[in-house]
């Protein structure tokens, strides 16, 4: 596997909400088949007559795929006309959440853009004047004097047990 392919699928896989969005839509497939094969059990002319056809029943409805058996008992409908609504929602859900979180998660790196925006201007240096060479020197050593308070902070912090320990450095 390349080397693009291996960072799309580790950033899909651990940066999106896909493994959560998959457990939460299994926990509700197990639930629901569950309760349509208790509620068609009892039902003399259910076609859900097993856990199996249940299990399988869950899967056709929720991904619409319009080839489930239709539930027959009043309380088998109810279930089963939930669970399109939710695991559709579900799988859809997923499907959506995990495609918007990993095209937002470039935008959801502030440190990236301070970089990039820092890069920029460095190459605009020499445009500068005096005066403006000199604003921008009171920054950066404002900025350094409060990272420095920072990071005194931190260390105060887990020498006490208190606050944010401090990020591992790359």
């Amino acid at each position: 596997m390349n080397f693009r392919l291996r960072h799309f699928v580790r950033d899909v896989v651990f940066r999106t909400p896909l493994w959560k969005m998959i457990l939460l839509l299994f926990a509700a497939w197990l639930i629901f088949s569950t309760g349509i094969y208790f509620a068609e059990r009892g039902t003399s002319e259910a076609t859900i007559g097993s856990y199996g056809e249940a299990l399988y029943w869950g899967i056709a409805a929720f991904s619409t795929a319009g080839i489930a058996d239709t539930p027959r008992s009043g309380l088998g409908q109810l279930i089963g006309g939930i669970w399109i609504i939710v695991g559709s929602a579900l799988f859809f859900g997923t499907i959506v959440a995990t495609i918007t979180a990993y095209f937002m998660r470039p935008l959801q790196r502030p440190a990236r853009q301070i970089v990039e925006t820092i890069e920029y201007n460095l190459e605009q240096l020499d445009k500068l004047s005096v005066d403006e060479l000199e604003l921008l020197k009171r920054t950066v050593d404002s900025l350094i004097v409060h990272m420095e308070r920072v990071r005194k902070e931190r260390e105060r912090g887990e020498r006490t047990g208190k606050g944010k320990p401090a990020p591992k450095q790359a």
